[in-house]
């Protein structure tokens, strides 16, 4: 600044003259409105008007009384006729006015992303993306284990977030520009975009293997989910990155807006719920309860998180995508419902949306639960539990803490990645070998063997208690003829019981989702399943329960799978889809398996030929008795 006001100073030496001049880094900041410009009085917008050059139209505005709150409803006909004669004039204070609400007044960074080609982001945004808790998220794979099974599914939950942070502010974006009354502010936009970047900050190795899988068998005493993880990560985030300020700059107000960002992601916070009809939110009032449903929406499921990993995880495992969010966009609209403010779409497009929830059905069948993915994290999370009390991850003030207890302390998580399977496989540690074996295996494709699957008549509730029951019963359920020279035990055999839904356990989702009509965008409606088609499901939930076994020798395989059918004979499950190849002798036994045999038959079958087949199947149940 000094060199700048001494014009009078001799000129440099001749050497100097031919130096290239050091490039300078000035950063341009937009002036950010102290608070939510609708909250402004008469005062403040008069205060903005002179930040922006616009002081001789002070008085016109203060004589008409326009606040914060009335500058978005300004147009070029209100400021002629308060006497603002001089059409550039009206343009010059219309510009600075919008300014206020669109997000990309200031310079956003640019990512070129394989799912959303070119990605802009706000300064605020990158601030929070280059810090060691975001980067993190680089070295924690989206799919966990399925990367052993889908060689393209290498991508990770930093990708993923970006992606969701993008599409939240597309969402709110198209909201605003569609519908000016809601009042949308900077603010609001910022917070959803920030809300829907650092949704998966506590993820923690292999996503979804770590807080399903292993931390309920590490710590059976404690109900802990990544989203509580996101919460706390994002606190030390702030903190130890000194953001507030940084955050203040570009207008956010804290700790409401903290606060807010908070239960986008994870819902109330402890200390807004337990009040029953009131609004259980803190960070904005109810009458912006449309924002809660854009980056986790606890009420139907449709939200920009689904959008993102449905587009990327399509494109990674090479499976087709049948849902287009570029459509929910166009037809989004916030209606009124019930006394909330809620997100809607045309009437014409639940048949999409059904589509968009068999989308999450099918990736689930085919990837997410892949029996071979499935097997390979239930023996990922055996290697971290015999690894978990011999791995130590300095934390906060220099303590130490394990695999499951570094959940406790973010500055230990921070460090905790899937980079631990490789810290476990290339040790030399003697504590570790079990571990080690374990992983060794993996790599070299020594994997425990499915012995089937099958289903249960009703929804079970599955505990750790009853799954270890079920091990016991599959290694005593030998069936008579059975080989007597192989000896199971039920630590030879592995349960795993997947939940199949819609995303809302046994409910339907559209069941709670709004539509408008043409005639009328303003009116929400239900739309029932049967006004839709007869050929959308019946039921909504199931669970599948799936059988492996830790042995693989051929005999001893052999002996496991005629357990497996005896046992859900036993059980009343449903007959396994290869029973009747593993196990002949067996699968004749069940009344109710061999009555499945019909279901195929056509409708259209005469009386006679129902007669037929019913007189064949008694004489083939006698015979069996025989």
């Amino acid at each position: 600044m000094d060199s700048r006001k001494r014009p009078m100073e001799p000129a440099s030496s001749p050497d100097k003259e031919f130096q290239t001049p050091q490039k300078k880094v000035s950063e341009v900041r937009v002036w950010q409105p102290d608070s939510d410009f609708m909250r402004w009085g008469v005062g403040e917008t008069c205060q903005y008007l002179r930040r922006e050059g616009l002081e001789k139209w002070e008085d016109i505005f203060r004589a008409e009384k326009i606040t914060g709150e009335g500058l978005r409803y300004l147009t070029d006909e209100n400021l002629e006729k308060i006497g603002i004669k001089c059409l550039g004039d009206r343009l010059q204070i219309l510009h600075r006015v919008r300014k206020l609400w669109h997000i990309d007044a200031e310079p956003n960074k640019v990512f070129n992303d394989p799912i959303h080609g070119h990605v802009e982001l706000h300064p605020l945004l990158i601030k929070i993306i280059d810090t060691p808790q975001f980067q993190r998220l680089r070295n924690i794979r989206q799919l966990g284990g399925t990367y052993y099974v889908f060689p393209g599914a290498s991508h990770n939950r930093f990708e993923h977030s970006l992606g969701v942070g993008y599409l939240a502010g597309q969402l709110v974006q198209a909201l605003n520009e569609k519908q000016p009354e809601l009042l949308i502010s900077r603010r609001d936009i910022l917070c959803v975009q920030i809300a829907g970047l650092c949704h998966d900050l506590g993820h923690g190795p292999f996503s979804h293997m770590f807080d399903g899988m292993f931390i309920p068998k590490a710590r059976p005493g404690i109900n802990w989910k990544h989203e509580a993880a996101s919460l706390k990560m994002f606190d030390y985030l702030v903190d130890d990155n000194n953001l507030r300020p940084v955050m203040e700059e570009h207008g956010l107000v804290l700790p409401e807006d903290l606060e807010f960002i908070k239960e986008q992601i994870a819902g109330p916070l402890e200390n807004s719920s337990g009040q029953g009809e009131k609004w259980p939110y803190k960070g904005r009032p109810k009458d912006k309860s449309f924002l809660y449903e854009i980056v986790a929406n606890k009420r139907n499921g449709i939200d920009v998180d689904k959008w993102d990993y449905f587009a990327r995880d399509c494109y990674h495992l090479g499976i087709q995508n049948n849902f287009d969010y570029r459509r929910f966009l166009k037809f989004a609209r916030v209606c009124e419902v019930d006394g909330q403010k809620n997100i809607c779409t045309r009437d014409k497009e639940v048949g999409n949306l059904y589509d968009m929830f068999h989308t999450r059905n099918c990736l689930h069948r085919r990837a997410y639960q892949h029996k071979v993915g499935n097997i390979i994290e239930t023996m990922i999370t055996e290697a971290f539990l015999k690894a978990d009390s011999h791995i130590k991850i300095e934390g906060s003030q220099g303590k130490t803490f394990t695999l499951s207890t570094a959940i406790d302390d973010m500055v230990a998580y921070t460090k905790l990645t899937d980079h631990v399977f490789e810290q476990i496989l290339n040790s030399s540690s003697k504590e570790l070998e079990e571990a080690r074996l374990i992983l060794q295996n993996i790599i070299r494709r020594h994997l425990y063997k499915c012995l089937g699957q099958t289903r249960p008549d009703k929804p079970l509730t599955v505990t750790q208690k009853a799954v270890r029951s079920w091990e016991a019963e599959l290694a005593n359920s030998s069936p008579q003829g059975g080989s007597h020279d192989v000896d199971l035990q039920p630590e030879d055999f592995v349960v795993n019981v997947i939940a199949m839904d819609y995303g809302m356990k046994e409910k339907n989702p559209i069941n709670n989702v709004r539509f408008y009509c043409k005639e009328d965008p303003t009116r929400a409606i239900k739309i029932r399943k049967n006004q839709v088609s007869k050929l959308l499901p019946e039921h909504f939930a199931e669970q599948l329960i799936r059988v492996y076994c830790k042995k693989t020798d051929e005999k001893t395989l052999e002996a496991a799978k005629k357990h497996f059918v005896k046992w859900c004979m036993d059980k009343n499950f449903s007959k396994p889809q290869d029973g009747d190849i593993i196990a002949p002798e067996l699968t004749p036994l069940k009344p109710s398996w061999r009555n499945n045999e019909g279901e195929d038959s056509d409708e259209g079958n005469s009386k006679e030929t129902s007669v037929l087949v019913n007189g064949l199947k008694k004489a083939k149940t006698h015979l069996n008795f025989e």
